[in-house]
């Protein structure tokens, strides 16, 4: 919807002028599974394209734009469509003998930083606040990176410190499984965007899927042993498993 909207915001389309469907295999084509944070780069760039195509049927020849009922008058088509192929890596191949190369057109890089305290009684540990820097290209809805960050930095609490899905006969429920609660997750939590253009992305932007669970975890553990000097190299961090680590000191 954002790499649609950046588009035909050109003829004054609003937000609200587009509607988005999505789920109705009927009018929306297979475009692939949304693992490896592609949909902003693949969909994205493909709405984008579409967007152009769109503008250009549109486009009369003083610059200005045809209504729906002038391109039906004139015969022109109403449906386009937009295809984008991610070439970069038969482009960039990897080097097979070092394995050495680029074999993704479009990264993210985040900067994970937790303040723990650990009660070196129980074993319990808080986090109390965590800071991000992240870079996932331009940020075209700063709201919905946001939303996917917070959303990402809880989740990466629970794996470090809670969540647990190893024995299937006990672990039966979101509540046996440790999902962290509201008050598991700190207000605290403060995102620094750093906005490096993606000349593959549409409009500069890359995915942020993964951006905020690639490291988070391990960064906690990092932060309970800079609290404690116990290392701790296996997650969840439960209470025992942290005195656990504190007695082997």
């Amino acid at each position: 919807l954002v790499s649609a909207h950046e588009t035909l915001r050109q003829a004054g389309f609003r937000p609200e002028d587009i509607r988005l469907v999505m789920n109705d295999t009927k009018l929306t084509p297979n475009s692939g599974p949304a693992g490896g944070s592609r949909s902003q780069v693949m969909s994205g760039n493909a709405c984008r394209l579409a967007a152009e195509n769109l503008l250009a049927a549109m486009r009369k020849a003083d610059g200005t734009y045809r209504n729906y009922e002038e391109m039906k008058s004139e015969g022109i088509e109403t449906k386009v469509k937009g295809n984008w192929v991610a070439t970069y890596f038969s482009d960039h191949p990897v080097d097979q003998a070092t394995s050495q190369g680029e074999p993704f057109s479009v990264y993210m890089y985040t900067l994970f930083l937790p303040e723990v305290a650990v009660d070196t009684m129980t074993g319990k540990v808080k986090v109390e606040k965590f800071t991000v820097v992240t870079d996932v290209g331009t940020i075209m809805n700063k709201l919905v990176v946001d939303g996917n960050f917070y959303g990402g930095l809880a989740q990466g609490i629970g794996l470090a410190l809670s969540e647990d899905f190893e024995d299937l006969s006990k672990h039966t429920s979101l509540l046996r499984c440790g999902i962290p609660y509201i008050l598991d997750v700190p207000d605290d939590l403060e995102l620094h965007y750093i906005e490096t253009y993606r000349p593959e992305g549409p409009y500069g932007a890359a995915g942020c899927g993964e951006a905020p669970l690639d490291a988070p975890h391990p960064a906690i553990l990092n932060a309970i042993y800079n609290a404690t000097g116990a290392r701790i190299t296996r997650i969840p961090a439960k209470p025992e498993v942290v005195l656990e680590a504190l007695k082997a000191l």
